[in-house]
C-alpha cells in the first residue's frame, strides 16, 4: 500500500512540474507574441503633408458663425489638436469622452478643434448634442482634403510653429495617447518607434 502511495505521489510531482513548465513556456510565448503585435498607436496612413512639415494654412467656417484659422505660427504660442470626425461615425462618437480627458491629462493648454464637413444642420445638431464647442467646430471639406483624411476618427496633433507632430487614424484611447507618446520622443509615429527599436534590437543580435 505504501509503495503504490508513493508511486502515486510520484506521479503527481511529475505532473505538476511538467504543468509547470508548460505554464512557463505558454507565459514565454505570449510575451514573444505581446512583442509582435505590441500596440502601434494612431495608423499613420502616409497620405497628405507629413509629420515635420508644416500643416496646410486653413482659414475654415465654424458652426458658430465665424473663421477659424488653422496651420501656420500660432498667435497663441499654443497647439492644435485637429480631430475629424463625423455624425455618422460611431467610433467617434464613443471616443469624445477620452478624447477630452486624453487632452486634459497630457496638454491642457491645447486646442481642440473638430473638423468635419456635411449639412451643418445635422453637424450642429450633433454638436449640441456632445456638448461640443461651436466656436471650434470647423465646417470645411477643404479642411479634411488638405490632409488627405479618408478615414475616420482622424487625428493631427501641431505645435504652436504650425508643424505637424504626430497624426494618424484614431479608433481607441490608447491611439490617442500615442499621438503624444509620438510627440514627446520625437517620432512621426509609435510605428516608427517600433520599427527603430526592433531594428537596432537586430542589429545587435546579428
Amino acid at each position: 500500500m505504501s509503495e503504490a502511495l508513493l508511486v502515486s505521489n510520484a506521479l503527481l510531482w511529475a505532473a505538476v512540474i511538467a504543468l509547470a513548465l508548460l505554464v512557463l513556456a505558454l507565459a514565454r510565448q505570449v510575451g514573444v507574441l505581446h512583442e509582435r503585435i505590441a500596440p502601434v498607436g494612431a495608423l499613420a496612413l502616409g497620405r497628405g503633408p507629413r509629420v515635420g512639415e508644416a500643416a496646410p494654412g486653413i482659414e475654415a467656417p465654424t458652426l458658430a458663425g465665424a473663421r477659424i484659422a488653422l496651420g501656420g505660427v500660432a498667435a497663441d504660442g499654443r497647439g492644435t489638436l485637429l480631430f475629424f470626425l463625423s455624425p455618422t461615425c460611431p467610433v467617434c462618437k464613443a471616443l469624445l469622452p477620452a478624447l477630452h480627458s486624453v487632452i486634459a491629462r497630457e496638454d491642457p493648454a491645447l486646442r481642440l478643434v473638430y473638423a468635419s464637413d456635411g449639412p451643418e444642420p445635422e453637424q450642429r445638431a450633433f454638436a449640441q448634442a456632445h456638448g461640443l464647442d461651436l466656436a471650434a467646430y470647423a465646417l470645411s471639406t477643404e479642411l479634411g482634403l488638405a490632409h488627405h483624411v479618408a478615414k475616420l476618427p482622424y487625428a493631427v496633433l501641431v505645435d504652436a510653429s504650425g508643424v505637424i507632430r504626430a497624426q494618424g487614424l484614431v479608433n481607441t484611447r490608447e491611439h490617442l495617447e500615442s499621438l503624444f507618446e509620438a510627440r514627446e520622443r520625437g517620432v512621426g509615429s509609435i510605428q516608427e518607434l517600433v520599427a527603430r527599436e526592433r531594428g537596432g534590437s537586430d542589429s545587435v543580435t546579428h
